[in-house]
């Protein structure tokens, strides 16, 4: 009797296994797009050599550092939008007095800017935490304006739907770079 269970639930366990992996495969396959050609810069496959950049924090632009890095290399122009000077940020570890946060995380933006050879920055001061109380109207009119400067074939910001992350601030500079 006992050798019979070992051997249903070696089995049960053998199928359970398989059934994990082949799920595991299934979920990869949704990802993939076959005829997807894989392209060393985004900004040299779209023809792109103005980008510009909108985000809401100093910081957010380490998730395009590649893309940055890679159109620079191909000798595009790129100017950066920070909406605020992060004032509002967590500090781990603390790094400096929170009443001046808003300045350290300003001069981190700019001198991450100029390692990474941004043309062009400017960093706003709006509230941190506060983009969704501004007028929608008044920050397209302010993204409008610096893209009427800047002259961008691509702009790259968060997704408004979600912001990456779910914060409000992401979610608004999207929408706003969007409506712009």
């Amino acid at each position: 009797m006992r050798g019979i269970m070992i051997w249903t639930f070696g089995i049960a366990g053998g199928v359970l296994l398989l059934a994990l992996i082949g799920g595991v495969f299934w979920v990869n396959r949704l990802f993939e797009a076959p005829e997807a050609e894989p392209v060393a810069s985004l900004a040299g496959a779209l023809g792109d050599s103005r980008v510009m950049t909108v985000f809401a924090h100093p910081d957010d632009e380490q998730l395009v550092n590649g893309l940055i890095t890679a159109a620079k290399a191909e000798g595009a122009y790129v100017a950066q939008v920070t909406a605020t000077r992060g004032e509002a940020g967590t500090q781990v570890p603390v790094v400096a007095r929170q009443r001046d946060l808003g300045t350290v995380r300003m001069a981190e933006v700019l001198k991450n800017g100029f390692a990474l050879g941004i043309d062009e920055q400017e960093v706003w001061d709006y509230p941190d935490g506060g983009l969704p109380d501004v007028p929608l109207e008044a920050l397209v009119a302010r993204l409008a304006e610096a893209m009427s400067r800047y002259r961008p074939d691509l702009v790259v910001t968060f997704w408004p739907a979600s912001g990456a992350t779910g914060h409000k601030d992401h979610m608004r500079m999207g929408l706003a770079a969007g409506q712009a």
